[in-house]
This record gives structure tokens, C-alpha cells and sequence, in this order.
């Protein structure tokens, strides 16, 4: 895990992409040149009430420049106060968290499918802009006026979408989509809901393909301390001593062979 750094930071813009998705872009300090993507920052709420920060996915990270994008979903109170916010207020973030994906492994002569469904996609842009082998995207979304970040992804590689009720591209799964496109690969990384990547775990294991995933947990202090992050592992934990590992430090980007999920 690289440096934390505990930052306030400015709100370049604040933009709502579809029905409750925005789009935060903020200029840090530290936490940008220091980011890889997979990794996360908790964002810390205004309202005093609110205990603890919002873990939330690195979208796009721009080292030269010091920025980091945050997209995201409004589900509770705390995620409704960040699509508030305006251009020009400052907020308090902690990161960069957790580990990344290791994409300097993957070469030129490697054919990878970068896969992200629902609010999982949007840390799969970083990935797909940073991997260096032959790629293709997949993702899935509930449907066709909820395609936030398709245009940015097409502008890396080529897409592939899924939509539950196939008003857009395949009806079904991002396995569907890969079925129905044939499409092949030597390695999978993905973010997403648990049932894709149960899926997705499986799906790779029975056609001999490294997957590596990143599982997206409720975290709290987003530093490996309260052990509110757990899920099974093949590995004894050296701080737990038992077959369990924190997502927000030891992960949240796992070899799917490695997690039981």
C-alpha cells in the first residue's frame, strides 16, 4: 500500500452524469501522484452527524495535473451531501487506499478484458487507460439511459455492453456479452456487484484465465483497523491469524483464486 495522505482538497467541477451518478473531479496535493488505479480515498462528510468517510473508487487519475475523479452513486444521506457540492468548495479526503491492479505484468503480446458492471465501472476507466496490453471492455448497466462513461471508455478501447433488459447491445450479463461476442482473453479485471464476480470467478477458473478482482465492501476507517472489511481467503491473515483478509488494505484488488467469494 503506498502513502496516505490526509488532504483538503478543491472541487474542480461537480456533475451529475444520469439518474443519481455524479461526477466529482478534485485537485489534490499528494494523493494523485501517488495514486494507481484499483485504489480508493474516503471522503469525509460536512455534516458532523456523519461519522465516518465514503470510500469511493479512483476513477481517473491525472498525476501531471494533481487531479483525481470520483464517480459515484447517491445511496444514503452522506453520498446525497457529495452530489451537493459545488466547484470551488473544498472537501477532506484521505488516500490513496488499498492496493491497485498489477498491470505492468500484463505486455503487449497479452489480451486482457476490462469488465465493470453498475457502479464497478467507473474505476475500470484508470485500468483500461493504464494497461499496456491488447484490450476490449465490457460492461453492464440496468439499461440504456444509464450509460455513464461510455463515451469515455470508447475513446481507450473497444466496448462491449450489457443491459438487463437489453435496450442497448445484449440482454443479460457481462458473461452473456462475452459468450455472445466470443470474445477471449488471457486475463479479466473487474469491479463490480458480488454476483458478477462470483460469476466472473467461476467463468474464469473453468477456462483457465487469470482474474483479478476488486471487491467493493462497506468500509469504515478504510485503514485495516476496525476489521469491519473482512471476506475469506486460502491465506491465513498474518494480523488475524485466521482465513480471512481486510479489503481495504490487503485488497480491495484480489486474484480471484485466492478470495472465497
Amino acid at each position: 500500500m503506498s502513502e496516505i495522505f490526509r488532504e483538503q482538497v478543491k472541487i474542480l467541477s461537480n456533475e451529475k452524469l444520469s439518474a443519481g451518478v455524479y461526477s466529482l473531479e478534485l485537485e489534490t496535493k499528494n494523493i494523485a501522484k501517488n495514486a494507481k488505479a484499483g485504489q480508493f480515498v474516503t471522503v469525509y462528510c460536512k455534516d458532523s452527524s456523519r461519522l465516518l468517510p465514503r470510500p469511493i473508487s479512483l476513477c481517473e487519475i491525472d498525476s501531471k495535473k494533481n487531479t483525481i475523479r470520483l464517480v459515484f452513486r447517491t445511496v444514503g444521506a452522506g453520498t446525497k451531501e457529495l452530489a451537493d457540492y459545488k466547484a470551488g468548495e473544498e472537501l477532506t479526503v484521505m488516500g490513496p487506499l488499498g492496493n491497485g491492479y498489477d498491470l505492468d505484468k500484463f505486455d503487449a503480446n497479452k489480451k486482457a478484458l476490462i469488465i465493470g458492471g453498475g457502479i464497478g465501472i467507473p474505476p475500470m476507466l484508470q485500468v483500461a487507460k493504464d494497461a499496456k496490453c491488447q484490450k476490449e471492455i465490457v460492461a453492464g448497466y440496468r439499461n440504456k439511459n444509464e450509460l455513464f462513461l461510455y463515451k469515455d471508455l470508447e475513446a481507450v478501447a473497444k466496448v462491449h455492453v450489457a443491459t438487463d433488459d437489453g435496450s442497448f447491445e445484449t440482454k443479460g450479463t457481462v458473461i452473456d456479452a462475452i459468450k455472445e461476442k466470443s470474445l477471449q482473453a488471457d486475463v479479466v479485471f473487474a469491479c463490480g456487484p458480488m454476483p458478477m464476480l462470483k460469476a466472473l470467478k467461476m467463468y474464469c477458473e473453468n477456462n483457465n484465465i487469470e482474474c483479478y478482482i476488486s471487491l467493493e465492501e462497506r468500509m469504515a476507517c478504510g485503514i485495516g483497523a476496525c476489521l469491519g472489511c473482512v471476506t475469506k481467503t486460502k491465506k491465513k491473515d498474518h494480523h488475524l491469524n485466521v482465513n480471512n483478509t481486510r479489503i481495504c488494505t490487503e485488497g480491495p484488488v484480489f486474484d480471484a483464486r485466492e478470495v472465497e467469494i
